[in-house]
């Protein structure tokens, strides 16, 4: 978990040198990348999330919410007034980090800006500048280079991907299961 901690750490200090040169920013309150019911994610990036439950004894309680049911993220509470609706944003995943703030490489070797339609319509200016600064070298968090930190942590959590509410739920089994023989 450690470890996971130290790649979301890196990653967060480099989303912040990134929104800094290009000033792109989420809109206050929104979340609405959060509402897809087709996020998915690996069970080694809701680790941290699952021991802080652990670690506060509820695992259990959320345990039994993520079985029970299959909707949009069970972290999200669309009813928060706050800047952002993650009811547990310092335990948020790694797709919940990257998005909106990451790229991918294409197929000619070339950064891609990855995030939402609000961002860019609401940003142009700043989606611009962020786009030139990509293309002549500034400095961009990169997906893949992440989830392959992720994967050299642990091969077999990070390989598959399901929808966010299972990745948290097996997350947090496995945290109860380390701890099962421990304790």
């Amino acid at each position: 978990m450690r470890e996971v901690e130290g790649v979301f750490h890196d990653l967060d200090n480099e989303i912040a040198r990134f929104q800094g040169w290009s000033n792109l920013h989420c809109k206050f309150g929104c979340g609405k990348c959060c509402f897809k019911p087709d996020i998915e994610a690996t069970v080694i990036e809701f680790l941290p999330f699952a021991y802080h439950l652990y670690k506060e004894n509820i695992a259990f309680d959320w345990l039994e919410k993520f079985r029970s049911s299959d909707s949009i993220c069970l972290i999200l509470n669309p009813l928060r007034e706050a800047q952002g609706l993650c009811t547990e944003y310092k335990h948020r995943g790694l797709i919940c980090r990257l998005f909106g703030y990451s790229a991918r490489t294409n197929k000619y070797d070339r950064k891609e800006l990855i995030t939402c339609q609000i961002i860019k319509s609401e940003q142009p200016n700043s989606f611009s500048v962020a786009e030139q600064g990509i293309a002549q070298g500034q400095d961009v968090p990169v997906m893949t280079h992440y989830y392959m930190r992720l994967h050299a942590i642990d091969q077999q959590l990070a390989q598959d991907f399901y929808p966010i509410n299972e990745a948290i739920k097996r997350a947090i089994e496995t945290v109860l299961h380390y701890f099962a023989y421990r304790d």
